[in-house]
């Protein structure tokens, strides 16, 4: 392993000194899109400015209420990022996150599928891949879901841990994030989406929330990951039951503005469907038409993404370069080059909350240290989740500079 020399250690200082002198404000705490993401998406505005055809493919008028699942040819659409039949989407607003959050919410009130409400319960506990989503955990911290860390690998999570935890009925879910997954990058195996298609946990009220956030979120235009579709091979042995399927186009289109979709089976969705139609008539039909209007099908939304990752593949390459020249060498220091999504993870063994403080007091925000673990135990005090899309390239350069710098400090 390299050992940093005195001048590389004195470059680093002088680094974070200029840095604090300067009073920089550079954020790479979230994935938010830039504005020129977003301003691709500007068209869609304009797909019924005329204000002449409000209707959609079957002839209802989306500005009145009614079709509490989404209009036709949105379901269409979003089926298709999720490889299901329209038949099982529903369409909902604009927060995949939201609808993840109502599912946890009716099952701690009326229960999946004829099961005891979940705070009727002595306990409930859930699997979370690591390091993962934070405000995943958020969800289940809110309810007072207990939370088991279930490490990660180049595959996906360990899935011989989750065999074994699943066997007990008091184990009712896992989160999934299983194409460049967040924040490693990492697209689960064949083998592994396999392995959880055929799941036989003890608990018959356990479903695997599966969070596609980055099913079209490619980088490149010629190197892709591949994800298996979990509900074809769940139909294959007749488990379809076990799996909520999410999406959404809050970072292709905008992010508060977007269309968010849940695809299920159809006892599934039946009981979602009688329970939401308490709480709602219909959801925003015209931002759905908008949206299938813009894009038409999935070819128009993959068209889209290329417009987006030539934005953002400089991005993660200049990261990425200055990681290489930087940190290569450093005794544990490593880091993810993913092929789509939106982070880039950081390990800095027993560093990461020193390294963060110090970016901190040069006005360099992360991600807080702990977040992708739950209840923020990093139990080595190493990730560091890497969110390179906000900033202009400029900015970036300067905070990716001070992030190695406060690294080569802390190992000195």
């Amino acid at each position: 392993m390299k050992s940093i020399s005195e001048q590389e250690y004195l470059s680093a200082l002088a680094v974070l000194e200029h840095a604090k002198k300067s009073q920089v404000h550079l954020n790479m705490a979230r994935g938010k899109p830039s504005q020129a993401q977003i301003e691709l998406a500007n068209p869609m505005l304009e797909t019924l400015r005329d204000g002449s055809d409000f209707l959609d493919s079957d002839g209802n008028d989306v500005r009145n209420y009614g079709l509490l699942e989404g209009i036709s040819e949105c379901r269409e659409l979003m089926g298709q990022v999720l490889g299901v039949s329209k038949d099982n989407v529903i369409i909902y607003g604009n927060s995949s996150l939201h609808v993840m959050y109502e599912q946890i919410s009716r099952s701690m009130t009326h229960g999946v599928l004829g099961s005891v409400p979940w705070s009727k319960l002595d306990k409930v506990k859930w699997l979370c891949p690591v390091p993962g989503y934070d405000r995943h955990f958020s969800i289940l911290e809110f309810f007072g879901i207990e939370m088991i860390n279930v490490p990660m690998n180049e595959f996906g999570p360990d899935m011989d841990l989750i065999e074994e935890l699943i066997q007990d009925e008091s184990v009712k879910g896992i989160w999934c994030v299983p194409q460049y997954s967040n924040p490693t990058g990492i697209t689960y195996s064949n083998e592994v989406v396999r392995r959880f298609a055929r799941l036989d946990p003890k608990a018959k009220d356990f479903r695997i929330y599966w969070d596609n956030a980055y099913a079209v979120h490619h980088l490149h235009r010629d190197k892709q990951d591949h994800l298996l579709n979990i509900f074809d091979e769940a139909l294959k042995v007749g488990n379809e039951d076990i799996v909520y399927m999410f999406a959404s186009t809050s970072k292709v289109s905008f992010p508060g503005a977007g269309i968010a979709a849940l695809a299920a089976s159809t006892p599934n969705l039946s009981q979602i469907k009688k329970q939401m139609g308490v709480s709602t008539i219909g959801y925003d039909k015209i931002n759905q038409l908008r949206h299938v209007r813009f894009f038409h099908d999935l070819d128009g939304l993959k068209r889209h993404i290329h417009r987006l990752s030539d934005i953002m593949l400089p991005k993660f390459e200049l990261v990425e370069r200055v990681f290489d020249e930087r940190l290569s060498g450093l005794d544990g220091v490593c880091w993810t080059k993913p092929n789509g999504g939106y982070f880039i993870s950081l390990n800095v063994p027993g560093k990461a909350k020193q390294v963060i403080e110090r970016c901190r007091e040069c006005g360099v925000v992360l991600t807080p240290a702990g977040a992708t673990y739950p209840y923020h135990r990093d139990p080595d005090n190493a990730n560091i989740r890497i969110a390179p899309t906000y900033p202009d390239l400029k900015e970036l350069a300067e905070a990716a500079e001070v992030l190695c710098a406060a690294i080569i400090v802390e190992m000195h």
